[in-house]
This record gives structure tokens, C-alpha cells and sequence, in this order.
């Protein structure tokens, strides 16, 4: 049996189409964790968060904005924080960014000081450099919230 032209096209087309939509699914339905992955996962996180708190407390530039907190929900905020914006299972359930930094008049030199801080604590667990950048890269769109202009 012999298929003409057309119907080997329709038939290739309807192959293509039918790859191409599985494709987009499978592409759909797997989130990207692999930012998540590269940070520890929850626990790798976690050992960045307390990092980071160390590094607060010994920075004159911004220990005052974090004095009286509560230090476990702080770190439990944005361990959850970071997770979520990393592609990992967590939820951030913590105040929004804008009305969390409304009133505490936060200037470039703070916000960058946090930002350097939260590098070095990064760094110090053996965080990849590109993972680095790929999580300075989820935080950037919280800066207006956190440092209103």
C-alpha cells in the first residue's frame, strides 16, 4: 500500500504536534527546583539564614533596623522566603514586604549592606556562584516594596 504525499504530511504533522504538546506538559507540569537544590534545599537555606543573622548582628551599618525582632520567626520567615523564590516546597507566610518595611526608612546603604551580607553568608556555606546570582536575581523585584521611594 502506497500513502500519498499528503497523507505521510498530515501524518507527520499530527506526530510533530502530538511531541511538541507532551513536551510543553512535561515542561509545564516539573517546576524548576534546581535553584532550590543548589542552595541546600530547606536545610542549606536554613544554615544561610543563621549565617546571615550572624553577619547582621556584627553590621554597624544595619543592626539597629534589627534590633528587637524575634530572631526565630525572622529566621523562619525567610528560610521559608528564599525557599519559595528558589522553586523548593516551602511557603512564605510572613507579612508582605511593603507593609513589613513601611516604616523603617530603609536606604540604599542598608539594603545593599543586607544584600552584601546575604553573599558572604552564601559563600560561606559553598553556595555556587551562579546560585548566588539566580536567588539576587529573585529578591531584586521585592526592592521597591523594601526600600520605598
Amino acid at each position: 500500500m502506497r500513502l500519498s504525499k499528503t497523507k505521510i504530511y498530515v501524518t507527520a504533522l499530527m506526530i510533530t504536534a502530538g511531541l511538541l504538546a507532551s513536551g510543553c506538559q512535561s515542561l509545564h507540569s516539573e517546576p524548576d527546583n534546581s535553584l532550590y537544590l543548589q542552595l541546600g534545599e530547606r536545610a542549606g537555606i536554613a544554615d544561610v539564614v543563621e549565617d546571615l543573622l550572624y553577619l547582621i548582628v556584627d553590621d554597624e551599618r544595619i543592626n539597629e533596623q534589627f534590633k528587637g525582632m524575634d530572631v526565630a520567626q525572622f529566621h523562619r520567615n525567610l528560610t521559608d522566603q528564599l525557599c519559595e523564590l528558589s522553586g523548593g516546597p516551602c511557603q512564605y507566610s510572613g507579612r508582605e514586604m511593603r507593609e513589613l518595611h513601611a516604616a523603617m526608612g530603609i536606604t540604599d546603604t542598608q539594603f545593599n549592606a543586607l544584600a552584601e551580607n546575604l553573599i558572604l553568608a552564601m559563600e560561606d556555606n559553598q553556595v555556587p556562584t551562579a546560585a548566588q546570582n539566580r536567588l539576587i536575581k529573585q529578591l531584586l523585584p521585592l526592592y521597591p516594596d523594601i526600600r520605598h521611594l
